[in-house]
């Protein structure tokens, strides 16, 4: 299989910063709206350089969503920012009527996603915000897994038209995807090749995924990895590809097990292909305090829970 290294630790919701502060010195177009947490999204660059195009709501999420749908009848290409729950479930009606429904282009992006969000506990740590978003018609549904590919999702999407969720992270994570790779919408990444089993995985999993396939091929076990970035649409082309070799699936993510990236690559199976699937996922629970460490470890969503699910789906083939 092919090694990923690194040689530094970043984290993801500094990609979408640096990425948004680009944007904003190349397409007068891009606005930001932010709900209070300007410092913890990294929103406070494009702040500085573009002081009429950054607008500090406050804490008043769905206001901010209403707004930003508003914007885009002008032909502005609003940037929403706030924690994941506060992007997804305390807004949601906001989103789907006044954003989905009327399909505006609004990018919603939501930082602090997933247990790793840590210390700050289950309040704040949503695991149900990717079946929330994939459900609303029209929604693309993104979910990156470093600083490179965070940042260069975040200036993909201002080109795409249509309502986006770009969700990401806290915590610093190994930066491992070139920087200079393109960021297409829908089309995932097969980043090692393996011939006995297929392991899909986003967000901060990708990585987890790859140290579970180097774990596996010391003990003469194969697997292909693919980096699933677009959760809706889901690019079911490379994982039907890849299961056609492998004849078995493992989906892992930061999510609930109920409505995520497992089950968007269950039903492609089911309608497709079907073959012995197993979640890495958390198992309809809420999260706990903790460090992202801990929790991954307690809440099984890490490389070892990737390689007891990739040897028991081998053994259901």
């Amino acid at each position: 299989m092919k090694k990923y290294t690194y040689t530094e630790m970043k984290d993801t919701r500094s990609g979408f910063g640096d990425g948004l502060t680009e944007l904003g010195r190349t397409n007068p177009n891009v606005v930001a709206l932010c709900a209070d947490l300007t410092g913890s999204l990294k929103m406070n660059q494009f702040e500085k350089e573009n002081p009429d195009r950054f607008f500090q709501v406050g804490i008043a999420e769905a206001n901010m969503m209403g707004i930003a749908a508003g914007m885009t009848i002008g032909g502005k290409i609003p940037f929403t920012g706030t924690f994941a729950n506060f992007s997804t479930g305390r807004v949601y009606d906001q989103i789907r009527q006044s954003i989905a429904y009327s399909d505006k282009n609004v990018k919603i992006c939501a930082s602090h996603a997933g247990l790793t969000l840590g210390e700050d506990g289950a309040t704040h740590q949503i695991l149900e915000d990717i079946g929330l978003m994939k459900m609303l018609p029209g929604m693309t549904v993104i979910n990156t897994c470093d600083y490179n590919q965070t940042k260069a999702a975040t200036i993909a999407i201002a080109e795409h038209e249509g309502p986006v969720y770009l969700r990401f992270g806290r915590p610093k994570m190994p930066v491992f995807i070139p920087e200079d790779m393109p960021f297409e919408i829908g089309k995932g990444i097969l980043l090692s090749e393996g011939t006995d089993v297929t392991i899909v995985a986003t967000g901060h999993l990708v990585w987890e995924a790859l140290q579970a396939a180097e774990s596996l091929e010391a003990e003469g076990i194969s697997a292909d990895v693919i980096n699933i970035h677009t959760i809706k649409p889901l690019d079911e082309e490379i994982i039907l590809k890849s299961l056609s070799k492998t004849g078995c699936v493992v989906t892992a993510e930061e999510h609930n097990k109920y409505g995520g990236l497992g089950e968007s690559v269950a039903r492609c199976l089911t309608t497709n292909h079907p073959a012995p699937q197993e979640f890495v996922a958390t198992n309809d629970t809420f999260g706990e305090s903790g460090t992202p460490a801990q929790l991954m470890d307690k809440y099984n969503i890490n490389a070892e829970a990737i390689i007891k699910a990739s040897k028991k789906v081998i053994s259901r083939k």
